[in-house]
């Protein structure tokens, strides 16, 4: 599972082998598609292209090119275009996101020949091909020489390529003009989006251009009608799915009255002083580089730190969230709860963990989270700067959604958020607990942002108040800090020319936030759902103390990456998968770990689960715990002295 390009959406990847087959497992595009008429509605049915899927896919065993596997899926997408022109499509939407990625000379041929086949299998429907989250540039060629009769391109994300498009713009072809932000909950300014189908209109006809959003709605909340709590001045700036669908027709018609409340909206968010804090924007201003640098190096820092067991075994933060936990926020949230009542039931959970994981043996705690409703939304709850709504859900994965806070001003501290857990954690345990907070970037990347200022200058204002709560941290005797940034990763731009420039500020941010401490202070990170050997360098430059990562989900495929790059501070590859119910043997977990000390040094090496175990049972979770110390004794057992600084 990871990232959809740069969303907080999750997909399952494929996984392909040499000589792959492919067949249809059932009919649902058709069967839904058949639903919909019945109802009335004519509908466009929407497909994954045959290259999105293939270049977005992995290959297991043998390394093999996947476009080797072209031939053999083409004629399932054909079977299936086939299948809806008969049951009455007059069009049918593929999208093909990769064409916004650098794709390589092979792989734009391999468009040309597979639409060249599937123009043919679709009969008397018609074909457009979506594109969305960034612009062509290079594949701007590729995707104007397709042979169908429609192409999707995202004006939000990439205004820049329209002049580009219509001076190459094929005669009779359809332009769907992504003009409504689809990743974003705010107005769009109808006016300046107007002048855009203007210019595309004097090109293409009227007739040929198809006012949409950016791209799928999937990433915004419903309804902004359901926010009844929400601040009106704020939700005059808004709009979520339903209303963003307003806005498009608003556009298509040309209609004055939403142009002129687009437009009153606009100047207002403009001018509002709740949106700018001169304090906040004073103290980002002043930040220098030497308030990102540790005072001495890691080699140094370490010989200051805790005295620990090689292997140390620890946890990445959250425990089990049971029904009873998320019964007892509803009834505080519900008011069936005094604060007093709730703050007892929580200290008795945090007493319930720690005693558990001294039990178990584990060398570095953690507290278990349980005040928390979500990683994200928890801390947005106490900053400055941020929005909540009651029915702003939008899916991650499955049945799971999260409910993302909205930044619409300057981000500032007013007070310590975290502290009286992890102090109260800490008094209950002679052993190092862990504070544990959400890194800058992943809160920036899990939120809907604000668009009148770089990204980069909100992540610094978010950078800042997660220094401060550091420092308070310290300050209260907690002498292991985990700053969690699992979005970095996904963070990166589509283009790798981009690259640089988005990781410069995004690993500065984290600097930021971790360098105010005392050299004996152990800074942690955690990362998961993404490709990290793509960004193992620059987690270096985080200058983090630890780092621990996503390993055992993806067949350990992160070690590859440490056979060419040493990395050079302490990491824990996670050793089990925390998204399955099993519990891995003592010496699968041993295995695990001999593997890692082929292309890592044991004293740098943690043991720790993959990612949080918020999702899990209690009954699977201290099994396989257990487990997980019983594997790092053995290692410890048969490996070198047990004892060094860390």
């Amino acid at each position: 599972m990871t990232k959809w390009f740069d969303t907080n959406y999750h997909y399952i990847v494929p996984e392909l082998e040499r000589g792959q087959s492919f067949r249809l497992s059932s009919q649902k595009p058709v069967n839904e598609y058949r639903e919909a008429k019945a109802l009335g509605i004519d509908a466009t049915p929407v497909l994954i292209g045959p290259l999105t899927f293939l270049l977005l896919a992995k290959t297991k065993g043998q390394p093999f090119d996947r476009l080797s596997l072209l031939d053999a899926l083409l004629p399932v997408y054909g079977e299936t275009l086939s299948a809806l022109t008969a049951a009455g499509a007059t069009w049918i939407q593929l999208d093909e996101p990769v064409l916004a990625l650098d794709r390589t000379d092979a792989e734009r041929a391999a468009f040309l020949h597979a639409y060249g086949q599937l123009t043919t299998r679709a009969g008397k429907a018609q074909l457009m091909v979506a594109t969305y989250f960034a612009g062509l540039d290079d594949n701007l060629a590729t995707a104007l020489a397709l042979p169908v009769q429609g192409l999707h391109v995202d004006l939000v994300r990439a205004p820049g390529q329209l002049d580009q498009l219509l001076a190459a713009w094929p005669k009779g072809r359809v332009l769907s003009a992504g003009v409504v932000d689809g990743r974003n909950v705010w107005r769009a300014d109808l006016r300046k989006q107007a002048a855009l189908l203007e210019r595309a209109a004097a090109k293409v006809g009227q007739d040929r251009l198809w006012v949409a959003p950016s791209c799928s709605l999937l990433h915004t909340p419903l309804d902004l009608d359901l926010e009844t709590k929400l601040d009106p001045e704020l939700k005059s700036w808004l709009a979520f799915a339903k209303q963003k669908l307003h806005e498009v027709v608003a556009l298509a018609k040309g209609d004055r009255a939403a142009l002129d409340a687009s437009s009153r909206a606009a100047q207002s968010r403009a001018t509002s002083k709740r949106i700018h804090s001169a304090a906040v924007q004073r103290r980002a201003g002043s930040v220098t580089e030497k308030d990102r640098v540790r005072r001495a190096s890691f080699a140094v820092r370490r010989k200051s730190q805790l005295e620990l067991p090689r292997y140390p075994t620890t946890t990445i933060g959250s425990f089990p969230q049971t029904s009873e936990v998320r019964a007892t926020r509803r009834k505080l949230n519900d008011n069936q709860l005094s604060g007093d009542e709730y703050e007892q039931f929580i200290e008795a959970e945090i007493g319930k963990t720690i005693k558990l994981q001294e039990e178990i043996g584990l060398d570095v705690l953690v507290h278990g989270e349980f005040e928390r409703n979500d990683m994200v939304e928890y801390f947005g709850e106490q900053l400055a700067g941020f929005a909540f709504t009651e029915h702003g859900w939008v899916q991650s994965f499955g049945t799971r959604y999260v409910k993302p806070p909205i930044i619409f001003g300057d981000v500032s501290r007013p007070r310590p958020m975290t502290v009286r857990w992890s102090k109260y954690a800490q008094s209950l345990t002679e052993r190092p607990v862990k504070g544990m907070l959400t890194g800058p970037v992943t809160i920036l990347q899990w939120s809907f942002v604000r668009d009148d200022q770089p990204r980069a200058e909100t992540t610094k204002q978010i950078a800042l108040a997660i220094r401060d709560e550091v420092i308070d941290l310290e300050a209260a005797g907690i002498r292991v800090i985990q700053i969690d940034e699992p979005a970095l990763r996904e963070g990166l731009p589509l283009r790798r020319a981009d690259w640089a420039a988005y990781l410069q500020w995004a690993v500065d941010a984290f600097r930021l936030a971790t360098a105010g401490v005392r050299d004996g202070t152990q800074i942690h990170t955690h990362m998961c759902y993404c490709e990290f050997n793509d960004v193992l360098q620059v987690i270096e430059r985080m200058d983090a103390d630890v780092i621990s990562i996503e390993n055992a989900r993806s067949g350990s495929e992160l070690l590859q990456g440490f056979e060419q790059y040493k990395y050079p501070n302490e990491i824990g590859p996670g050793v089990y998968d925390i998204h399955s119910p099993r519990v891995p043997p003592v010496a699968e977990i041993t295995g695990a770990l001999k593997s890692m000390t082929r292309v890592l040094d044991d004293a740098q090496i943690w043991v720790n689960p993959d990612c949080g175990l918020k999702t899990r049972g209690w009954e699977e979770t201290l099994a396989a715990l257990k487990n997980m110390v019983a594997a790092a004794k053995v290692m410890r057992e048969n490996g070198a002295p047990t004892a060094t600084t860390r």
